[in-house]
């Protein structure tokens, strides 16, 4: 493989000149911009795509910021098999990079993507503020869309789900289905969906006249184990529920196990609803009622609206997406229900 040094001795050139050429930073003419991105072709030094990259200003490449926490599950193999899906139907590449574990290395993803001149750069954010990515898509002149958050300045730059309005619908069926008794597991309440979702859940009670209590909620992390361990509490503390909401269907899953060791049914001692209509939701036994989030439709939109702005075209305000509740055999009617 050709090095540096070959590519400026047959350029003509110092090894500082083609290293300029490359990052884009400092003066060179336009005419040893050719004869160094000429030589790095005949060469077949490695970064030429780089080098053609810089020459046309365009990678045809978008940039991908997910947290590792969403990695598991079916709501990532959503979320990832249609971003790269949408983007290779429009001839680019999906690069995904790790947000990690906090608001910093969320940002240092975002700066690598844009070192490494991705033409736009998607962000699934779980630290950064509002605040911080509104500031981050002032800061740049690559298009940034921002998933599953509402931003406050740039209301076109993102699309979202209203988790606070599905929990609200999943909790008011649950309600006219005669439950009052409705125990709710929590997502990590560091995660912003799951805090909607809780606020969701405590507003169609307090809408319905039904008292909030606090040993009714039980905290999850989202996995099946979590969903069981939530229950097992519950049932220790001895609360009495008659319906249980999870914050996702993982945890709902987990908490059906649970249910089922301590000797009671889904759904005729207790109905169990979910979040995010896996896959496998329509093949439990009983299959699951849960929430389907628009992650498609979310993605979708998302690569359409960036495209738009790098072909400088019209980009919709529009960027709430309804959810949809899907009833099935995990609910039934409560002690109160009334014909």
């Amino acid at each position: 493989m050709s090095t540096m040094q070959e590519v400026a001795k047959k350029a003509g050139v110092s090894k500082a000149t083609v290293s300029r050429v490359l990052s884009g930073k400092g003066y060179v003419s336009e005419a040893t911009r050719e004869q160094v991105f000429k030589a790095i072709e005949e060469a077949g030094y490695r970064p030429n795509l780089l080098a053609r990259n810089l020459a046309s200003s365009t990678s045809q490449c978008i940039g991908l910021v997910v947290t590792n926490t969403l990695y598991n599950g079916s709501y990532f193999n959503e979320l990832l098999s249609q971003a790269a899906k949408k983007l290779e139907d429009n001839g680019r590449q999906l690069i995904l990079v790790d947000g990690k574990h906090s608001a910093d290395e969320e940002r240092q993803a975002i700066e690598f993507l844009l070192d490494l001149r991705c033409d736009a750069i998607i962000i699934y954010p779980r630290f950064l503020s509002v605040d911080a990515m509104d500031l981050i898509i002032e800061q740049h002149r690559q298009p940034i869309m921002v998933v599953n958050r509402q931003l406050r300045k740039h209301l076109s730059h993102c699309v979202c789900c209203d988790h606070k309005a599905s929990s609200y619908q999943a909790t008011r069926y649950l309600l006219q289905q005669g439950h009052r008794d409705i125990a709710f597991i929590t997502g990590s309440l560091d995660s912003p969906t799951a805090t909607e979702r809780l606020s969701g859940y405590k507003q169609a009670l307090a809408e319905a006249g039904v008292a909030l209590q606090e040993q009714m909620i039980a905290a999850g992390k989202w996995s099946a184990e979590s969903g069981a361990a939530a229950v097992e509490k519950l049932l220790a503390e001895q609360a009495t529920f008659s319906a249980l909401l999870a914050s996702n269907d993982d945890m709902a899953i987990g908490a059906m196990k649970a249910l089922s060791d301590a000797g009671l049914r889904v759904p005729q001692d207790v109905s169990v609803a979910g979040f995010d209509n896996i896959p496998n939701a329509a093949y439990l036994q009983p299959a699951l009622t849960s929430v389907k989030e628009p992650v498609s439709e979310m993605i979708g939109a998302v690569i359409d609206r960036l495209i738009s702005m790098l072909d400088g075209g019209y980009l919709s305000p529009d960027n709430i997406f309804p959810a949809g509740l899907i009833i099935r055999a995990s609910t039934g009617r409560g002690p109160y229900y009334q014909v």
